[in-house]
């Protein structure tokens, strides 16, 4: 609750005021994320329960029919004439079944392992050139498995309906109701079953490019995969939690305290090449808008044209614009303004605060572009009302601009929040993360991404930089959901404030 105390404050006091009650709201809200995380877990629980319950009850008071689809799918379906859905569902038991035997199978049994023989010696009996024949490949006895243990899921799934829509068309029919026709449930797909027809192949795209990766990421992170195992030539094998003991423990290249410091620097990062590009955004887009701005239509069009050059041209000619022996420096040397090179990019503070800088260069425009749109949608009688009742500019921009700008905006700066804690481009483009730290493999400019990149491209150490990823999708998961749902555009959808 905010006392009277608060409407005697001056409007830079209330600024501050709710700038300190938004980071003391912070730990609060992570509280109660984590609050509600077994309330999830238990609704999760229940619709499992809910599925064990629905097959009992098909094995208990279904039919011949009904029981026979627990083994051939689709076979109570078809006994009630719901032959596209039961000729579908014996076809997915069918694939699934060749795929078990001819394929997944043979993965998934050797997913143990991960292989025993790499490769042998083959002598050809022509030439007498030793050649080799790949025998195990534990790269792709792990991928091919996870993706084996994934088509599992979903022939449960579908298993599980199968069932479930057996037992409800037999119900239907004793109680002489109508099943639907072949004809309905062909039209249904483009009526209320509408989104799933349209959903089906970006999901797919969705898995096999999002949730496959990520799931092969994080199975790696326990394995030895690393220096010395490079696959198809060797075999990596099952090492349990030994990468997180490195990363949390005492190494030399990977540490906790290495982590730790990439860490909070990637959430400084994130935090202010955010909102400085969001409130210099702002700020830009209402001045341009102020009445008696001359020339409108080109100031827009010159910051719309820093957009259109690709973002990495800008950066690698700001990377050499800024080197130690780049034109800058030069410039200011031959002027008699330094007597030598200022280090840009090679100095740990200048290289952060540098960064930061070309980061609103490249930025602000983008923010221009968004935060134009929404100012141009707020009714222009809310201001004049202010005018009337004496209130100053600033006082306008807080009491309405600022307000609405947040309502609209939430998801956009939660989105640019989450991108900038996983922006690869500006950091690696100008510096390559540099300069190195004294020991280790990451630089004092690292963010998590660039840092992982390092050790799986320049030092090989995949297992390593599996957990750092796993640790970099945790940090933006919560850190999303937090603050999404804590947001007013999600309390108060319906609202304006």
């Amino acid at each position: 609750m905010i006392d009277l105390e608060y409407f005697k404050m001056s409007p830079f006091e209330k600024l501050r005021f709710k700038i300190k009650r938004f980071f003391k709201r912070i730990p609060s809200a992570f509280a109660a994320f984590f609050k509600a995380i077994p309330k999830k877990l238990y609704k999760l629980w229940s619709a499992f329960a809910g599925a064990f319950l629905n097959i009992g009850r098909a094995a208990k008071e279904g039919d011949m029919w009904t029981r026979s689809s627990f083994v051939v799918m689709g076979a109570g379906l078809v006994r009630r004439k719901q032959y596209l859905r039961g000729i579908l569902y014996f076809l997915f038991e069918v694939a699934f079944v060749l795929y078990m035997v001819f394929f997944g199978g043979r993965y998934l049994s050797k997913m143990g392992s991960l292989g025993t023989v790499a490769r042998v010696e083959v002598v050809d009996p022509l030439t007498g050139v030793i050649k080799y024949e790949y025998i195990d490949d534990s790269f792709l006895i792990l991928l091919y498995s996870i993706l084996t243990i994934f088509i599992i899921i979903a022939f449960a799934y579908m298993w599980y309906h199968n069932v479930k829509g057996s037992l409800l068309m037999q119900q239907l029919k004793e109680t002489k109701q109508n099943l639907p026709t072949v004809k309905q449930n062909f039209k249904s797909y483009g009526d209320e079953n509408y989104h799933k027809s349209l959903l089906a192949v970006p999901m797919l795209g969705l898995f096999f490019f999002t949730v496959l990766p990520l799931f092969f990421m994080i199975i790696v992170a326990f394995t030895n995969y690393g220096p010395g195992t490079k696959p198809p030539k060797d075999l990596f094998q099952w090492a349990g939690f030994e990468s997180f003991k490195i990363v949390f423990g005492g190494g030399v290249d990977v540490s906790a305290n290495m982590f730790g410091q990439v860490l909070l620097w990637t959430i400084v990062w994130a935090f202010f090449a955010t909102f400085s590009n969001y409130v210099l955004g702002m700020l830009v887009a209402i001045l341009i808008n102020r009445k008696g701005i001359k020339f409108k239509k080109l100031w827009r069009t010159i910051l719309v044209m820093t957009i259109a050059i690709p973002q990495f041209v800008s950066l690698l000619f700001m990377s050499q614009f800024l080197a130690h022996q780049g034109l800058l420096n030069n410039l200011l040397q031959e002027w008699g303004w330094i007597t030598k090179p200022i280090p840009f990019l090679t100095d740990g503070t200048f290289a952060r605060a540098t960064i930061i800088i070309v980061n609103i260069w490249i930025g602000v425009p983008f923010s221009m572009l968004i935060c134009t749109g929404i100012l141009m949608n707020i009714p222009a009688d809310l201001y004049e009302s202010a005018r009337m009742d004496g209130a100053s500019p600033f006082r306008a921009y807080m009491k309405i601009t600022l307000p609405y700008m947040l309502q609209v905006t939430t998801p956009y700066i939660i989105t640019q929040f989450i991108g900038n804690l996983n922006n690869f481009n500006v950091i690696y483009l100008l510096n390559g993360g540099g300069p190195d730290m004294i020991e280790g493999t990451a630089g004092k400019t690292d963010l998590l991404i660039t840092w992982l990149y390092k050790l799986t491209v320049n030092n090989d150490r995949f297992a390593d930089a599996s957990v750092i990823g796993i640790l970099t999708f945790i940090v933006s998961a919560v850190f999303s959901l937090v603050l999404y749902n804590r947001s007013k555009s999600v309390k108060n959808e319906e609202e304006f404030m």
